[in-house]
């Protein structure tokens, strides 16, 4: 995978620092310990509003996490592009079937060390159905998935569990949900 804002030690360092900063003036609170893996999908749960992507932005150094993210492509276009590639972003066209979740795994097959937020929801609105993608790429790279969560009611952020694809999709959503049960995201109506 490419260079990112995560290999530049000086901004990396820097950032890390302001960031855990801001987090604690804001009041929020981490949870959970980084996943002591070399790869894995992170679920990025509740996605309801753009703040989400600030607040996993500040975890994410506070953590000392490397992540790449996935975002729709109107995000990668103009002069915010290289800005939200060298973030980790990775622009995807969502109108269209790319074989994205192969692609993923290619990825995962790739690279020794790759951690990759996906959004099961796929948007900040109210869905009524998570997308599979997350759990095909996990079940077909075979690495596990790491349940993070941000938590605005409680103000706190991190890591559940880490969990195993078992094959059984639906048995497996249903167990991963209710993790999230109890979670609140900015706007709960959403989730």
């Amino acid at each position: 995978m490419r260079r990112t804002i995560f290999d530049t030690p000086v901004i990396n360092t820097t950032l890390r620092l302001l960031s855990s900063g801001i987090l604690k003036l804001a009041g929020w609170k981490k949870e959970g310990q980084l996943p002591a893996v070399d790869k894995c999908v992170v679920i990025a749960a509740p996605h309801t509003s753009n703040w989400d992507f600030i607040f996993m932005m500040l975890m994410a150094f506070s953590f000392r996490l490397k992540v790449f993210w996935m975002g729709k492509n109107s995000l990668f276009k103009g002069p915010m592009g290289p800005i939200m590639h060298f973030l980790g972003g990775i622009s995807v066209e969502r109108s269209k079937h790319t074989g994205l979740v192969q692609q993923t795994i290619d990825q995962f097959n790739q690279n020794n060390n790759l951690f990759i937020a996906l959004s099961p929801e796929g948007t900040r609105g109210k869905v009524t159905k998570w997308k599979s993608g997350f759990y095909h790429v996990a079940a077909g790279a075979n690495v596990p998935i790491a349940m993070s969560f941000l938590d605005y009611k409680r103000k706190v952020a991190g890591f559940g569990p880490m969990f195993h694809p078992t094959g059984d999709y639906e048995k497996d959503l249903a167990e991963i949900q209710a993790f999230y049960r109890g979670v609140s995201g900015k706007n709960p109506s959403r989730f």
